[in-house]
């Protein structure tokens, strides 16, 4: 049970920093506005918040984890909101990541 709301929190901290990354993004390149940039911030500030509430309370280990998750949403975002091709390569690297986040994060520890 502990895996599974880790991993819930992966994911809705990893929506709140991809799709903050994306409307600041959108706000400054595709020239949509302070509200759309204002938007990013807020929720940027969001997935910090969330991730304190992952069940391990090491911030290194956290944060690394949260790197894998942001390589393979990243792309999976681009896919789903700009119309982005990954090729093998971007793939091989996206599960490159999560596999390293699944070892960061539940790998069994001698603590």
């Amino acid at each position: 049970m502990l895996i599974l709301r880790s991993a819930a929190l992966f994911v809705v901290a990893a929506l709140f920093e991809i799709g903050g990354a994306w409307l600041v993004w959108q706000g400054l390149r595709e020239h949509r506005g302070w509200l759309w940039i204002g938007s990013g911030v807020l929720a940027l500030g969001a997935y910090g918040f969330v991730a304190t509430f992952q069940p391990d309370a090491h911030f290194g280990r956290i944060l690394a984890a949260y790197g894998g998750i942001f390589v393979a949403g990243s792309i999976a975002w681009g896919m789903a909101a700009d119309g982005y091709h990954p090729d093998r390569w971007d793939i091989t690297g996206a599960l490159i990541c999560l596999a390293g986040m699944a070892v960061i994060m539940y790998a069994p520890r001698g603590e």
